[in-house]
């Protein structure tokens, strides 16, 4: 930015600073170059009698980009102030600076404006609309945008399946990555980082090896992002050892990548794997974020290394200034309650510098149901009148306190507790299991026998049992 000073200088001084291209010259580098300066380029093109289109196009793009979409809006305001009417190259940005804050109400009256001056019929225009609607929640208004397209890109595709991922319509998301593929449209690294995304929320572990399979087929790229996808799939439904494979082999590593390994050892209790890899992470370049260190806790709570948990907590602060958020708290009061230190684990929520949310509270009362049954320490009978006050209308949280006093042969107080859930009408969430056969996922609710199977699952069962039976008389018999 000094030498663009400089030269800017001169400029004045030759008196050239009137010239429209210049001023997008300067705009362009100040809003596009890492080194610009969005606040200068502002004031330049604030100062000008003439200004061209494109000069504030840099500036809103700039603006959109580099995380203060807010003020692209504002740049966006003061252009119309002066009189200077959008093209479909601005809109673009406006949409994806909505999307960014979730400026639903603005998004829309943008789209309106679009829609006035004939501009919203353009392919990548539309594409933006999908992204913005999608990225507010607003998936049926994404929907409807993308089914009135004439023309659609592969990038279009992406962002709808994006979107129906974003807002939980896995379903939807894998049917139209088929009729993707029935189009003729071939899918690219960014699609399949979205049917990966697809595959988490299914826990489908058999659908997201097919994904990895069409990579290979393809002869994608596994660039850092897709990688990073892959690990982070692999661990999430199951699969640790496939994840280090994909780790292992990648010659390119995010945080993000490490991060997930991490935190996918931690989860399937390999702690010493998990632990051992953050310590190869701090070897080398690569700073950890809050996910890294999510996956540190997790970590030292399965393996009950309560003084490493404490220590990794308070380096995330001190040393690397992470900020905890909720779910560290919670890993920490695991940690605390999986080694039976439940005062401690009490006293540490008490000093949290945020309010605790039901998991939290509920973490601690499942440590006080395997350590303390019986309450001596005082506690579980603390939690159960926070997780009250928190939660006045969970049911499940009155079932966790009242199985908690019927462990002990407190009858009279499970019973009171059973009682205030009926009395105050709750219910508590039908617990469900699902079991992958082939390639189908069935869902089993509790108390619920509407599965076509489940007269072939009882009939099984009884077998099973009459099998048994008859192995022990045989038994029996033989002495």
């Amino acid at each position: 930015m000094k030498q663009l000073y400089q030269i800017h200088a001169q400029i004045q001084i030759s008196g050239l600073q009137s010239d429209p291209l210049i001023s997008k010259s300067i705009t362009h580098f100040c809003a596009l170059h890492p080194n610009g300066s969005l606040s200068y380029g502002r004031l330049v093109i604030r100062k000008s009698n003439n200004s061209l289109l494109s000069s504030w196009n840099n500036l809103i793009r700039g603006y959109s980009v580099r995380n203060t979409p807010k003020q692209a809006l504002w740049v966006f305001l003061s252009m119309r102030g002066r009189g200077i009417r959008p093209n479909r190259l601005t809109y673009p940005f406006l949409f994806k600076a909505c999307a960014a804050i979730g400026a639903i109400k603005v998004g829309k009256q943008i789209h309106t404006d679009a829609l006035k001056r004939g501009e919203d019929s353009v392919v990548y225009v539309q594409n933006t609309l999908v992204l913005f609607y999608g990225s507010c929640g607003k998936i049926n208004y994404a929907r409807r945008v993308f089914d009135e397209m004439t023309m659609r890109t592969v990038i279009s595709w992406n962002s709808i399946v994006s979107a129906c991922i974003e807002n939980d319509r896995i379903k939807d998301s894998m049917e139209l990555f088929v009729r993707m593929r029935d189009c003729g449209f071939e899918p690219d690294e960014v699609t399949m980082v979205g049917l990966l995304s697809a595959c988490v929320g299914l826990g489908n572990l058999s659908l997201g090896k097919w994904v990895h399979s069409q990579v290979i087929e393809k002869g994608l790229i596994v660039n850092c992002k897709l990688g990073t996808s892959l690990v982070d799939m692999y661990a999430k439904c199951g699969d640790v050892y496939c994840a280090g494979r994909v780790f292992d082999r990648m010659t390119e590593r995010s945080v993000w990548t490490w991060s997930a390994m991490i935190l996918g050892f931690a989860q399937h209790g390999c702690a010493v794997e998990a632990l051992a890899l953050f310590e190869k992470m701090n070897g080398g370049a690569i700073k950890p974020n809050y996910v890294t260190y999510l996956g540190v806790l997790c970590a030292c709570s399965h393996a009950g290394l309560v003084e490493d948990g404490r220590r990794f907590f308070h380096e995330m602060q001190d040393l690397h200034g992470i900020k905890p958020v909720m779910a560290h708290y919670g890993a920490m009061v695991d940690c605390f309650g999986r080694a039976g230190l439940l005062r401690e684990a009490y006293t540490f929520i008490a000093k949290m510098p945020v309010k605790p949310d039901a998991v939290v509270w509920r973490t601690l009362l499942s440590a006080c149901k395997i350590h303390d049954v019986n309450d001596y320490s005082g506690v579980g009978e603390k939690v159960g009148k926070s997780l009250f006050e928190l939660e006045p209308r969970s049911g499940g949280n009155f079932v966790m306190v009242a199985n908690r006093y019927a462990d002990v042969g407190m009858w009279e107080k499970a019973e009171r507790v059973r009682r205030g859930i009926r009395d105050r009408g709750l219910k508590k969430m039908t617990g469900v299991s699902c079991v992958q056969v082939g390639d189908s996922i069935h869902r089993f609710f509790s108390g619920d026998d509407s599965q076509d199977a489940c007269e072939g699952i009882h009939l099984l069962a009884l077998l099973n049992g009459l099998n048994l039976h008859s192995k022990m008389v045989d038994y029996e018999q033989s002495f």
